[in-house]
């Protein structure tokens, strides 16, 4: 029987990578999904078609995240076509200009992670929120926010303070939302992914090969997309209740404290 009212999600930098990870995870537990990019890329387009292929509604919702005053156009768009949300995973991110010293970070790299990493996600999150929030929910769909954030939301990394300081942001603003919104039935989670091979981290995953299956993870390989795919997937579709504000540590075990 067809579900005649299902979960539709909206999620940010879903073109490749994590993002996409997630969308597809989330259309085979049949969510409809809009997959957002910067740009309308004929990768987005690709990705917006891998998802329709799992047989379900998909759209491709091009804007910049860090646009704010894009955000509520971007919603109402994925929502013609896909029908009312009840999901947002802010996914989308950016690292920093260039590894460096500390002591040589750069205003314009500071600025563009904050901007993208944390100030985004409050203000899309706000958006989503407040839509939510207006509307009458008692359809038996679970209702979620899901922030992507980064192992080193809490791990120090000093060749790119820059981008460790706009993730602890994010895990701050994952916290608050959730405070806000438990009482209306909205899960925020804060997923904080470790060493994951995308092209993010394509310059640097040989070296963090190595030390995942030397012993610096617990489980001895480096994450994929669709890892963290099935934990959102998971956490969207209602599969942890009775749970909100939740940090879950998607890193192999890497932050695990042991001597």
């Amino acid at each position: 029987m067809t579900d005649t009212n299902p979960h539709a999600a909206f999620v940010t930098g879903a073109s490749r990578g994590i993002g996409l990870g997630v969308a597809l995870a989330l259309a085979d537990k049949g969510f409809a999904v809009a997959l957002n990019a910067r740009e309308g890329s004929e990768e987005l387009k690709e990705a917006c078609r891998a998802v329709e292929e799992r047989g379900v509604k998909a759209v491709a919702v091009a804007g910049h995240v860090d646009d704010i005053g894009n955000h509520t156009a971007m919603l109402d768009r994925a929502e013609a076509k896909i029908g009312p949300l009840s999901t947002l995973v802010n996914n989308a991110g950016v690292s920093v200009l260039s590894r460096g010293d500390l002591l040589d970070a750069s205003e314009d790299s500071y600025d563009r992670c904050m901007a993208v990493n944390a100030k985004a996600l409050f203000f899309l999150s706000q958006a989503f929120a407040k839509r939510l929030v207006s509307r009458d929910r008692d359809d038996g769909r679970a209702y979620s926010i899901v922030n992507v954030t980064s192992a080193n939301a809490a791990a120090a990394a000093i060749n790119r303070g820059e981008y460790c300081a706009s993730k602890a942001a994010a895990a701050m603003i994952s916290k608050v939302f959730a405070a806000r919104l438990g009482g209306e039935g909205i899960a925020v989670y804060d997923v904080q992914p470790g060493l994951i091979e995308t092209a993010m981290t394509a310059g640097v995953s040989d070296d963090y090969r190595r030390r995942a299956e030397a012993g610096l993870t617990l489980i001895p390989r480096l994450g994929q997309p669709d890892d963290i795919g099935q934990v959102v997937a998971t956490l969207a579709a209602g599969g942890l209740p009775y749970t909100t504000g939740q940090v879950v540590s998607a890193d192999g075990g890497m932050l695990l404290s042991r001597f």
